[in-house]
């Protein structure tokens, strides 16, 4: 390797622990918006996100693509089923913290690869390995023990988990980048994000008007916190492998886990500990054979897609990950 090689996966790996560090701390953000409401903290994420990308956008000259999508039609269908997806992740993440549930909201992003599969098989037809049947197996006794535990399903979770996984697969079809389909998903969530501050305001009751500068300057920070992430993401993915990118992304629930229990002082009873226990199984299982998979002798058996394994766990980028 030399040493330009070298110095561009240090960068890589760099940018990579900033963006899944990033969308790992993020639960630490959403409470200094109080007393904003979770609509009106996801109105201002919403409407934030397009200035800052647009302004990203005008300084790199980037805006061919945006001519060639409003040519496309299905692709411009695709990108408004990814934005109303987004929303509702993002929507459910920032309520799921600020109403004292993030370690059931880093669960959403333990078991995001696992549904990832999950529909990979029933939407895309693709094959598994043993190994990785096994893996989806114990995801889901994982997720039988936790509604046991709660006594009903963990249903922030699931519903992170399964529209982060929606939201990949169809940003699949899409095949645009990280910055340019944030500013398309976003420029079609602006208007209505906008009609909701106004009607805010009108009404007398909106924050961001009535709590001072300092307030309406983070709020207006949850554009930068949307996007800086997603910057540092794409400037990893050039650089290092994809079988990296897969370890590195579950730095950002491992946090939001550690934050929960140490910070927030969330409770974690031992049927929980149990659930978390057989999704963190489930996900070294996954891991482990994805790594086999990337270093040798992924379809040599025949029972998987040339580089499905890597496809499957990775998807798309995390929220606040760019869900978070």
């Amino acid at each position: 390797m030399t040493g330009k090689s070298k110095g561009e996966r240090r960068t890589g790996l760099l940018n990579g622990f900033a963006a899944y560090g990033m969308w790992g701390l993020v639960p630490l953000f959403w409470p200094l918006l109080k007393p904003a409401g979770a609509v009106e903290i996801l109105a201002h994420r919403m409407a934030w996100s397009l200035v800052f990308v647009a302004v990203a956008l005008a300084f790199v000259r980037r805006w061919a693509w945006a001519g060639e999508l409003l040519r496309q039609p299905r692709r411009l269908g695709l990108i408004a089923v990814a934005a109303g997806v987004i929303t509702v992740n993002w929507g459910v993440y920032i309520w799921a913290v600020n109403a004292g549930h993030v370690v059931e909201a880093s669960l959403g992003y333990f078991i995001n690869p696992l549904v990832t599969i999950a529909m990979g098989v029933l939407i895309l037809k693709e094959r598994l390995r043993p190994v990785q049947w096994a893996a989806v197996g114990v995801g889901f006794a994982a997720v039988l023990v936790l509604t046991i535990g709660y006594g009903q399903p963990p249903w922030i979770s699931l519903t992170l988990a399964f529209s982060f996984a929606t939201y990949g697969l169809v940003k699949k079809k899409v095949n645009l980048g990280g910055i340019e389909s944030l500013a398309a998903e976003t420029a079609i969530q602006f208007l209505p994000a906008l009609g909701y501050l106004l009607w805010l305001t009108a009404q007398g009751r909106s924050s961001f008007t009535g709590e001072g500068p300092g307030h309406a300057a983070l709020l207006a920070a949850t554009g930068i916190v949307t996007a800086l992430p997603l910057v540092c993401f794409g400037a990893a993915a050039i650089r290092v492998p994809l079988s990296t990118l897969g370890l590195l992304q579950y730095l950002a629930p491992v946090f939001q886990f550690l934050l929960g229990v140490l910070y927030f002082h969330e409770a974690m009873p031992a049927e929980r500990w149990a659930g978390f226990g057989l999704v963190w199984l489930a996900l070294t299982l996954l891991t482990a054979d994805a790594w086999r998979a990337a270093h040798g002798g992924a379809g040599a058996h025949g029972q998987a897609q040339p580089g499905s394994g890597r496809r499957l766990i990775l998807g798309a980028p995390p929220p606040g990950r760019r869900s978070a």
